[in-house]
Parts: C-alpha cells; sequence; structure tokens
C-alpha cells in the first residue's frame, strides 16, 4: 500500500531542506518526482541526488508566487511525464524581525510564497487530479500554526493560513478522491534555521530543551510521511494536521 511506482510528483523547493527529504522519501518508493524550484542549478543538483532512489527525476523552473509560472510548471509536468499525482507544497521564505519592523512588500513576499504559492499550486493541479479520478496534496506548514513567535508575524499568519486552507481543500475535493493534508514541522536542521540559530541568540540550546526527542530533526524525517500521504496507505485521511517535531509542540 505504500508503493508509488508509476505517480509522479511534484515538490515545490523540492531542491533542499525538507523538500529534498520528501522528494526522497517518494522517490524511494518508486515515484518519479518532478524538482520545482526558482535555482536552476540547486534542482539540478538535488535531482542527481534524487538519481540515487530510482524514479528518474526531472527538473522545472518555477516562481511559485507567480501564476503563469506556476501554470506552466504543471502543463510542463504532465508534457514530460504523462500525468500528475501527488502535489508537495513545500516552497517558502521568512523574514525574522518584530511585527512593527516589517514593510509591506516583506509582508507580501512572505504571504505570497508560503500561502498564496499553495493556492496556485493546488488550483493548477486539481484538474490533472479530478481527471485521473485521484490526487494528493501534501502542504508543509510550521509549528508557527499552533503557536505564536515575536520574530514570525508573517511567517506565522502563512502557516496557520495554509492549515486552514488545507481544511477547506479537503472538504471541497473529498468526492473527487483527492486527500489533502498538511505536515508542521518542528525545528529541523535547514539552511533557514541555520540563519534562524545566527539570528536569534540561545535558540539552538533553548530547542534542544524542549524537544523530548533531544534532538532537532534532520530533512529525511519527513520522508516516511511524505510516502504515507501520498500513497493508497491514506486514502481515507484527508484535512489531517500532523506534527514531525520530535515532540516540541506537545512539551510544556
Amino acid at each position: 500500500m505504500f508503493d508509488l511506482k508509476g505517480k509522479v510528483a511534484i515538490v515545490t523547493g523540492g531542491n533542499g531542506g525538507i523538500g529534498l527529504g520528501m522528494a526522497r522519501g517518494l522517490s524511494s518508493a518508486g515515484a518519479r518526482v518532478v524538482v520545482a524550484g526558482r535555482n536552476a542549478e540547486k534542482s539540478r543538483a538535488a535531482a542527481t541526488d534524487l538519481e540515487r532512489f530510482g524514479g528518474d527525476p526531472i527538473t522545472v523552473e518555477v516562481d511559485v508566487a507567480v501564476e503563469a509560472s506556476v501554470d506552466a510548471m504543471v502543463a510542463r509536468t504532465l508534457d514530460r511525464c504523462g500525468r500528475l499525482d501527488i502535489l508537495v507544497n513545500n516552497a517558502g521564505t521568512n523574514i525574522r524581525r518584530r511585527p512593527e519592523t516589517y514593510g509591506l512588500e516583506e509582508w507580501r513576499t512572505v504571504l505570497d510564497t508560503n500561502l498564496t504559492s499553495a493556492f496556485l499550486c493546488s488550483r493548477a493541479a486539481f484538474p490533472a487530479f479530478k481527471r485521473a479520478g485521484a490526487g494528493k496534496i501534501i502542504n508543509i506548514g510550521s509549528m508557527m500554526s499552533l503557536f505564536g513567535a515575536s520574530f514570525a508575524g508573517p511567517y506565522s499568519a502563512s502557516k496557520g493560513g495554509l492549515v486552514q486552507f488545507t481544511k477547506s481543500c479537503a472538504v471541497a475535493w473529498a468526492r473527487d478522491n483527492v486527500q489533502v493534508n498538511a505536515v508542521l514541522p518542528g525545528w529541523i536542521d535547514t539552511d533557514l534555521t541555520r540563519q534562524a540559530r545566527q539570528q536569534i541568540e540561545g535558540l539552538h540550546d533553548s530547542v534542544l530543551k524542549r524537544t523530548p526527542a533531544g534532538r532537532w530533526g534532520v530533512i529525511d524525517d519527513f520522508a516516511g510521511v511524505a510516502v504515507f500521504l501520498a500513497s493508497t496507505a491514506s486514502d481515507f485521511i484527508t484535512g489531517a494536521v500532523i506534527t514531525v517535531d520530535g515532540g516540541f509542540s506537545v512539551q510544556g
């Protein structure tokens, strides 16, 4: 029930971090992964990494905040692969400052990259899912969907909105056999969180102290949940919100 052979998956931001970890899991289960991102060189390196797992990965250059670019990404996937079965909305960004210090364009950048992109990609993918009679969407939220941080106002707003968008799509598309679920990562060792550790004094130690698992997450911790939510094993699960955080969010 976890076999993804013959399936095609788009992973936005799949050229690094959590997206690459999920792409590795999908490739290992037999899916052909479309690595979608703005940095073509980084995407090619990710595709080379995925070749170790099989599945004949390809790359597509995309700006997920631009409607025409997203539509072209889906069209190119269908042209090259002949189908689309799985969408992972992983692309994201953050600007860490107190709320009163953000400019409007910075707010819009975070919201468009993290939230509007999921709308554009999901809307573009849905017709292919409907024609096929099935589809899977995995939205990557954050612990900041559950609680706030002084340095993450736009980020928290975007990720909280993404959870509610996930639930709305789950309800709207359930009868089309399209399951839509969200994954909320905890503190994971990625380029983005390495920047956070440089910007926020004491973050590393405070994360270790609060996390029951006693470590930061790594990107390969997301391979299994990606396969589960992309496979027939989760066909009766939709609108769910799954934390992958080593217990951070349940620790008082």
